[in-house]
């Protein structure tokens, strides 16, 4: 028995590595216009299915931009993903979203996310500090249904606002918690 269980374990291992290594590898878009496509689709989506997105959108300096996130792991695990920093709805640079955890985990997810920067001191601290952590610096509010409801143009005094999207896959919930935002050439 406890062999079946140490195979299974192997096995389930194997499986997750050789998944996430894939993913990790579609989570990268192949050109730049490849990325800035994706990116606009996903945030022209994110519009028509979130009014309160498309609201904060009006109001916001700029815009990140991750289209495809892939997250995966088992007992420790990442995620990746590429996007663009568009401000008056054009790209202006490019990003990367890395990100690790540990603990009681074990699958693959895809999803993607746009953090809505508010102001030109959010702006500038992205553009700065080449690798901004989310939690650290401007403040980053994770817009979920409760979290929406609350929301107006009066209301918006936070530094950023972010909403995930299109979560699919098997592992259970979404964090961009600690997640490194760092510069990239495209």
């Amino acid at each position: 028995m406890k062999n079946l269980r140490r195979f299974m374990l192997a096995a389930i291992f194997a499986a997750v590595t050789s998944v996430s290594l894939g993913a990790f590898h579609g989570a990268q878009a192949a050109t730049a216009e490849d990325l800035n496509k994706e990116a606009a689709h996903a945030l022209d989506k994110l519009y028509a299915t979130n009014s309160v997105a498309k609201t904060i959108g009006s109001k916001a300096q700029a815009v990140l931009v991750f289209p495809n996130v892939v997250k995966a792991g088992l007992i420790f695990g990442g995620a990746y993903g590429e996007g663009v920093l568009m401000e008056g709805g054009k790209v202006n640079h490019y990003y990367n979203s890395v990100t690790g955890s540990w603990g009681l985990q074990a699958g693959a997810q895809t999803y993607g996310y746009a953090v809505f920067l508010m102001n030109s001191e959010a702006v500038n601290y992205l553009k700065e500090t080449h690798g901004w952590e989310v939690g650290v610096g401007p403040t980053v509010v994770i817009v979920d249904e409760g979290a929406a409801k609350n929301l107006s143009t009066s209301t918006l005094k936070d530094d950023a606002y972010a909403f995930v999207f299109d979560q699919s896959g098997l592992m259970a919930g979404v964090s961009i918690e600690g997640t490194k935002i760092t510069e990239i050439k495209r």
